[in-house]
């Protein structure tokens, strides 16, 4: 197969289902890869051979990798052929997952649409999860944090929501509290037992420049205490202050991305979990 190097090119997702498992991979591959951009095609619910054909012609009007998840043997097969034909790469990123869990548990694979979304107790924990969050983002609702996972409190533009959103992705139900100079805090949240309560943090100067250009995306001034090093120099050491009263755990998010940080945020509430378990 020729070698092609270009800044972009098409990728198409055939799935006979959500498509959901295509597009985590193939945007977890992708970001590794600088001034690459890909072109995505995406194509769920494909079930039958009508269908497929709509998707190949699209295909052979924009040729490029195929990632897919299908089922259905005669679908996966019919697939293949025209891309082999196409001389186009082709991937199934499961198959080898399958591979290595059959020969390691000895057990047959018996293929399932959309098996991977079923609608079981953990999915509906994600939903409530992602509710929760949403109705507790950036301080709202703050009468009910004693039923939060983890509770994130950090200065303006720390990622705050994003973050929490992510976690709740995870079935984690995560409110956000903005720290704000010369307004309290709920009267509550220092009191409260249950929750993994979070620090976040950034240097005064990553701080500065996510604030400008938010003001610049808003078309809004910049002579601003909001955007002044000095004050947000200080709501920093206010917050640090805070976190270290209460021995709350704290994160700097300068160069750590929402993933990252939500990532070392569950390590702490897994840490935490296995201290209580070992003492009950």
């Amino acid at each position: 197969m020729e070698k092609k190097i270009n800044s972009s090119f098409h990728i198409h997702l055939v799935s006979d289902s959500t498509g959901e498992t295509l597009n985590v991979v193939s945007k977890a591959v992708i970001v590794q890869y600088r001034n690459i951009e890909s072109i995505e095609h995406v194509y769920p619910l494909v079930r039958s051979i009508k269908q497929l054909d709509n998707v190949i012609k699209n295909i052979e009007k924009e040729p490029g990798i195929v990632f897919f998840t299908l089922s259905n043997l005669d679908l996966r097969r019919k697939l293949e052929v025209i891309c082999k034909k196409l001389n186009l790469p082709i991937v199934a990123p499961l198959d080898k997952v399958h591979e290595v869990l059959n020969s390691y548990i000895d057990a047959e694979w018996s293929p399932k649409v959309g098996a991977q979304h079923v609608l079981d107790t953990e999915y509906f924990k994600r939903i409530e999860a992602m509710n929760y969050t949403m109705a507790n983002d950036d301080g709202r609702m703050t009468g009910n944090l004693s039923e939060a996972d983890i509770i994130l409190v950090g200065v303006s533009r720390t990622s705050k929501t994003p973050t929490s959103i992510y976690l709740a992705n995870h079935g984690m139900k995560t409110a956000n509290i903005p720290f704000v100079l010369d307004i309290p805090l709920p009267d509550d949240l220092e009191k409260l037992k249950d929750p993994l309560i979070v620090g976040l943090i950034a240097s005064p100067e990553r701080i500065v420049q996510i604030r400008k250009n938010r003001l610049e995306s808003l078309n809004a001034g910049r002579d601003s205490s909001y955007v002044d090093k000095d004050v947000v120099s200080r709501e920093i050491i206010l917050a640090k202050r805070l976190f270290a009263r209460n021995n709350w755990p704290v994160i700097d998010v300068t160069r750590r991305s929402i993933e990252e940080t939500a990532a070392a945020i569950m390590n702490y509430q897994r840490s935490r979990n296995s201290e209580k378990n070992d003492k009950s």
